[in-house]
C-alpha cells in the first residue's frame, strides 16, 4: 500500500555532477539519484560542458529518484506539491529561441579563456578593474558570465548571427534548464532568479534589475537576457515529456545561495560548502556590506517577491575538491577521493611540503588570473601522504584566507558568536565527510567548525525554497529551528596559537610564488 504524504524535490545540477532528492515534510530524503556528466578542456584553461548531455543528466536523475521512492512504497506522483532548482553558478549557455540548441558549449565558471578580455576592459574603463563594483558588488574577472558571453558574442559566428536574427537566448545553467523543463521552444519560461543574476556583473544588488548602464558599456542586449525572479515563487510547471509532468517549479537559487537557506545562515552566520571548489559566504543582513579586503558583496537570498533581501560577503576558491580529483585523474597517487583520508592520515604533518592549487589563477583574496599552481618544499623525505596531506591543508588554508578577509570586512557587528566568543563555521558538501580535513580547517582557524547531520545542503536549501513558495514550509520556522546545530558534529581546535602562526607565514610565502607563471613556455 502506497504511503500518502505530502513531498518537495529538488534538482541540485553541479559542476560535475547532476543530483536529484524527493523530501517528505520533515525533510528526510526517500528518493533520490545522481549522474556524472563530461567536463571538457578544449585548451589549457578552458572548461566546458555539453548542454545537452546535462539536460539528459536531469531527465534520468528525475526518472530513477521516483522509480526508487516508488519502488519504497511512496505515492510521489500524488503528492508532490513543488521541486526547487539549484545549480553552478557563473556558467553560461546561448541557444537559439526557434530550434532550442546550443549555439556552443557551455563556458564554465572555472574557465579563464576570458582573461584578455578582462585586462582590455581595465585599460579602457575610468574605474578599471573595480569599475562595476558599485552597481554589482563584483570586481572584473574571468569567473563571472559577462565576459563569457563577450567572448561568445566576439568569437563565436552562431551567437553573432543568431543576435543579429533575434534568435538568441543567453542564461546561466538554472535558466537553460527552466526554459527546457517548462516547454523549450513550445513555450519555455526565459528567467533566472536573483542569486544566479547577481553572479553575472550585469544585476544592479538595490534595484535586482539588470542595469541598463552596465549592459550599454559591454554591449550587450537586454532583449536576450531572462527575466529575474525571486527564489521562492511559482515559476512555471513541468511541460509534457518530462517526467512529473505539472509539477510547479516553485524555488531556485545558485548553488552556494542554496546552502545557505539549507544551512539556515541568518545574519551573522557563515557557511562553506566545499565541493570542485570552496565558497565562504557571511549574512549580512538586510544591507550590502562593501569588501575592502578582497572579497565579494552579493546577494544571499530573497525567499519571495515580496521578502526581504538578504545579502552576503563571498570568498569564492576556485579549486578546493578539484585538486583531490587530480590526484586521483591526473597523477594517479589515489584511485577514489575517498581515499585521500586514509594516505594523508599516514603521516601527523606535510614534511614541510606546501601545495597551491592555483591551476587557473586565484579567486578571493588574492585575484591573480597570472598565479600557477605550485608545490614546494620538496625533499627525498617526501611521500604520496606528504602530498595528498599538503593537498587537504591547501583547502583550508584557502578558507582561512577568506574567513580572515571576512572578520575584517563585517567586524565584530556583523557576525554572530557562540557563549564561548568563538565564530562558528558552518560546513557542507561532499568533502566535509572527510573527518581529517574538518580537523585541519579547526585547527587552522583556531575555531570549531560545524557539520550537520545532513552534509547535501545544497539540494535542501533548494526544497526548502521550493516548499517555502508553496506553503509546506514557513521561512521563520527553517530559519529559527537551530536544529542544525543540535544535530550537528562539532570540530574544535587542538593546536596552539604558535604553530598556527608559522603554518600561515609559510602559506602565505608558498602563495606569493604562484604570482606572475602563468606565461611559462609549454
Amino acid at each position: 500500500m502506497s504511503k500518502e504524504q505530502t513531498f518537495i524535490a529538488s534538482i541540485d545540477q553541479g559542476t560535475t555532477s547532476t543530483r536529484f532528492f524527493i523530501y517528505d515534510k520533515s525533510a528526510r530524503i526517500i528518493g533520490s539519484h545522481h549522474v556524472e556528466f563530461t567536463q571538457f578542456y578544449p585548451e589549457a584553461g578552458w572548461v566546458e560542458h555539453d548542454p545537452m548531455e546535462i539536460l539528459e543528466s536531469v531527465r534520468s536523475c528525475m526518472t530513477k529518484a521516483l522509480d526508487k521512492a516508488t519502488a519504497d512504497g511512496y505515492n510521489v506522483d500524488s503528492g508532490l506539491k513543488a521541486i526547487g532548482l539549484t545549480n553552478q553558478r557563473e556558467t553560461v549557455v546561448v541557444w537559439s529561441k526557434s530550434t532550442g540548441s546550443p549555439l556552443y558549449n557551455a563556458i564554465v565558471w572555472m574557465d579563464v579563456r576570458t582573461s584578455s578580455i578582462c585586462r582590455k576592459l581595465e585599460k579602457e574603463l575610468p574605474g578599471g578593474r573595480t569599475h562595476f563594483v558599485e552597481s554589482c558588488g563584483l570586481p572584473l574577472s574571468t569567473y563571472f558570465s559577462a565576459v563569457k558571453l563577450l567572448w561568445l558574442m566576439e568569437n563565436k559566428e552562431e551567437v553573432r548571427a543568431a543576435l543579429k536574427k533575434g534568435d538568441a537566448l543567453f542564461g546561466t545553467i538554472d535558466t537553460w534548464l527552466i526554459w527546457n523543463l517548462t516547454g523549450g521552444v513550445n513555450g519555455g519560461i526565459h528567467v533566472t532568479d536573483v542569486s544566479n543574476a547577481s553572479r553575472t556583473m550585469l544585476m544592479n544588488l538595490q534595484t535586482l534589475d539588470w542595469d541598463k548602464a552596465t549592459l550599454k558599456t559591454l554591449g550587450i542586449p537586454a532583449e536576450i537576457l531572462p527575466k529575474i525572479v525571486s527564489n521562492a515563487e511559482v515559476i512555471g510547471k513541468i511541460a509534457k515529456g518530462w517526467p512529473l509532468f505539472g509539477v510547479p517549479i516553485a524555488g531556485c537559487l545558485g548553488d552556494q545561495h542554496a546552502a545557505m537557506v539549507g544551512q539556515a545562515c541568518r545574519r551573522g552566520e557563515a557557511k562553506c560548502t566545499y565541493g570542485t571548489g570552496a565558497f565562504i559566504l557571511l549574512n549580512t543582513g538586510t544591507a550590502p556590506i562593501k569588501s575592502t579586503h578582497g572579497l565579494l558583496t552579493t546577494l544571499a537570498f530573497k525567499l519571495g517577491p515580496k521578502a526581504q533581501t538578504n545579502y552576503a560577503l563571498e570568498g569564492s576558491i576556485a579549486i578546493a575538491g578539484a585538486a583531490v580529483q587530480w590526484l586521483r585523474d591526473s597523477l594517479g597517487i589515489i584511485s577514489s577521493a575517498s581515499e585521500i583520508e586514509s594516505l594523508a592520515s599516514k603521516v601527523d604533518c606535510t614534511g614541510g611540503v606546501y601545495f597551491v592549487p592555483a591551476f587557473n589563477g586565484l579567486f578571493a583574496p588574492w585575484w591573480r588570473d597570472d598565479a600557477r599552481g605550485i608545490c614546494i618544499g620538496i625533499t627525498r623525505f617526501t611521500s604520496k601522504s606528504h602530498i595528498a596531506r599538503a593537498v587537504l591543508e591547501s583547502m583550508c588554508f584557502q578558507v582561512k584566507d577568506v574567513l580572515d578577509s571576512m572578520h575584517k570586512d563585517a567586524d565584530e557587528k556583523g557576525e554572530v558568536k557562540n557563549e564561548k566568543e568563538e565564530f562558528l563555521l558552518r560546513v557542507d558538501g561532499g568533502a566535509t565527510v572527510n573527518n581529517l580535513l574538518m580537523q585541519i580547517q579547526a585547527d587552522l582557524l583556531g575555531s570549531s567548525v560545524v557539520r550537520p547531520a545532513d552534509i547535501e545542503t545544497t539540494a535542501l536549501g533548494a526544497a526548502y525554497a521550493a516548499g517555502i513558495a508553496v506553503g509546506v514550509w514557513k521561512e521563520e520556522e527553517l530559519f529559527a529551528s537551530g536544529q542544525i546545530i543540535k544535530t550537528a558534529s562539532i570540530f574544535s581546535p587542538k593546536s596552539s596559537v604558535e604553530w598556527r602562526k608559522k603554518k600561515v607565514d609559510s602559506w602565505c610565502k608558498a602563495v606569493e610564488r604562484t604570482f606572475g607563471l602563468a606565461d611559462l613556455e609549454m
